[in-house]
């Protein structure tokens, strides 16, 4: 079954902070794969916070760009649905899973997973708002002695969701142990609408087992795409065209991050730049040799020249002991 009019069966999963514009534009330049924002907050974009405003807007991007919500109150979602059509959006989705503490004391995220009429009430308004498809991302439950992922699936299959998309792990899990793909099997048995699988794929073996498995649709691949762009379009290729994935040499690792920070920087300016390329500094060099001095360095620098010749220094000394 194909979800819209989507031409692949891989998500980069919406991670705040994370799955900005340079991100996506990064992942889709090595290939295929499904963009979708970092969540926004619907209350913030309806305030036209100049951030969350700026996340929202996808427009510029020539590739499409399922954009993601987070909120609690329904008629939120009735004035910003319409606003982040206008901001370019394919698909809206409907954050229903984030288990962060501050999003489910906002009855948000998935806090909706205990309050279904709220949820409900949300995603119908959100249909009835926008002429563009609406999906709803979730979890297993809240707590593995609150199980309800098939029982809300139906929910938001008869409350208009075009697609849905399931986490194996509940709200108390985070991102600790094993995702349950059982129940994300469960969720695709239960309904008629696409389902995307979450949780656990680390590699395109990885995706092609999770659909052998559960029969989902799709996948959605968040964390092991970090320090790792390429994943998604590895993953597209093997699952599309049956191409096996290739070693990754330093040279391209080392490009990768050098576009990265390009990108960092040409979105949001030297001075924001440098704090935020720290992070991906430590995802690109996770599975090299030395890395942890490498990491100790770049995080003292104060300044581009300095991280340019760090980051060559680093690289370089990798490919001479290869």
């Amino acid at each position: 079954m194909k979800i819209l009019n989507f031409d692949s069966k891989v998500f980069l999963a919406p991670m705040a902070g994370i799955t900005d514009r340079p991100m996506r534009a990064l992942v889709k330049s090595f290939g295929g794969g499904q963009m979708v924002s970092e969540m926004v907050a619907v209350n913030a974009v309806q305030r036209k916070n100049p951030k969350s405003y700026k996340i929202a807007d996808v427009r510029g991007e020539d590739y499409p760009v399922v954009v993601q919500l987070v909120g609690g109150e329904p008629e939120l979602f009735a004035e910003v649905c319409p606003l982040v059509e206008e901001l370019g959006a394919c698909s809206i989705d409907i954050n229903m899973g984030c288990p962060v503490k501050k999003i489910v004391n906002n009855n948000s995220g998935s806090y909706l997973m205990k309050d279904m009429s709220r949820a409900e009430k949300i995603i119908q308004t959100a249909v009835k708002s926008t002429k563009l498809p609406v999906s709803v991302k979730f979890r297993k439950g809240w707590d593995n002695n609150h199980v309800n992922a098939v029982e809300f699936a139906k929910m938001c299959e008869a409350s208009g969701a075009s697609y849905i998309t399931i986490h194996g792990r509940t709200r108390s899990d985070f991102y600790a142990g094993e995702a349950d793909w059982q129940i994300i099997k469960e969720v695709k048995q239960a309904v008629k609408i696409p389902v995307v699988g979450n949780g656990d794929i680390k590699t395109a073996y990885d995706a092609k087992r999770m659909i052998t498995e559960t029969g989902v649709d799709a996948v959605m691949v968040g964390r092991a795409a970090l320090g790792a762009p390429w994943l998604i379009s590895e993953i597209d290729a093997y699952l599309q065209r049956g191409e096996e994935p290739k070693e990754i040499d330093i040279q391209t690792i080392k490009n990768a991050l050098l576009t990265h920070i390009k990108g960092l920087i040409e979105y949001y300016g030297e001075r924001l730049a440098l704090g935020i390329s720290r992070k991906y500094v430590c995802w690109y060099c996770k599975n090299c040799r030395d890395a942890r001095k490498f990491r100790e360095n770049y995080v003292r620098i104060n300044n581009f020249a300095d991280a340019y010749q760090e980051i060559d220094r680093y690289f370089n000394g990798l490919e001479e002991k290869q």
